[in-house]
């Protein structure tokens, strides 16, 4: 999958948590779900895991249980419970080595990528848990319309760092236009949080591009909605801050 495609349909991706955080909390709980899925389907092949059936399980499993966690905690702090998923999805992460029968080879690899993989499906709640907080949802959108055009940008040509400060400085105009536009956002905070995604965007970037597994359709999946899981706690995070 080419870096063309992969930086559209994290665009899309992100429009889409843009719309569902405009609708409110269950529609966006719904689409993180989904986006858990594709990542539990493609990480393993793109950290290249011995075992790809239980890894993906894992971080299906945790990623899903701290959507739900974070969903359904009725009052704040709504990342309360995320730390007792977390460590059950840490259990189930050697579990997973235990049910292999393929002589357990690189086991240390095996269960640090799993638990990373978890670690990354696990910031998606990020999203829903600034849903919750008073005014979040326009926050969820500033959020997803900086993380939308930061990502179009990054997939421009030309020297790599003009292209990554390009795409820091669209990211911060998104924000802080959104931040302008919706009152319940401060332009501050809109701007802020525009920075930090497209930071985020060029640094995925950099990390993943040249990644030999991207020739194959499930780790390039994995790597389209990494930048949309992650941001989700840089979102809650700007959210405490500038409500604080």
């Amino acid at each position: 999958m080419s870096v063309e495609t992969r930086a559209v349909l994290t665009a899309v991706l992100a429009a889409v948590v843009a719309v569902a955080g405009y609708l409110g909390v269950l529609p966006l709980a719904g689409v993180s779900a989904a986006l858990v899925l594709v990542l539990a389907l493609g990480w393993p092949g793109l950290a290249g895991l011995p075992f790809s059936p239980g890894a993906g399980a894992v971080v299906a499993l945790g990623g899903l249980g701290s959507v739900a966690a974070v969903t359904f905690t009725p009052e704040e702090p709504y990342l309360q419970h995320l730390a007792l998923v977390f460590a059950g999805a840490v259990v189930l992460a050697f579990v997973n080595e235990l049910l292999r029968r393929d002589g357990r080879l690189r086991l240390v690899e095996s269960v640090s990528g799993t638990v990373t993989g978890t670690v990354l499906a696990v910031c998606v709640t990020g999203w829903v848990a600034t849903a919750r907080l008073g005014g979040g949802e326009e926050l969820v959108v500033a959020g997803a319309v900086a993380l939308a055009l930061g990502s179009a940008a990054v997939a421009l040509r030309g020297r790599t760092w003009v292209v990554y400060l390009v795409t820091v400085a669209v990211a911060a105009a998104g924000g802080t236009l959104v931040g302008w536009a919706l009152p319940a956002v401060q332009l501050v905070a809109g701007a802020v949080l525009g920075v930090g995604v497209g930071v985020l965007v060029t640094a995925l970037h950099a990390l993943f591009d040249r990644f030999p597994a991207l020739v194959r359709h499930l780790p390039s999946l994995a790597v389209v909605v990494l930048p949309v899981t992650v941001s989700g706690v840089l979102v809650y995070v700007a959210g405490r801050v500038f409500a604080a």
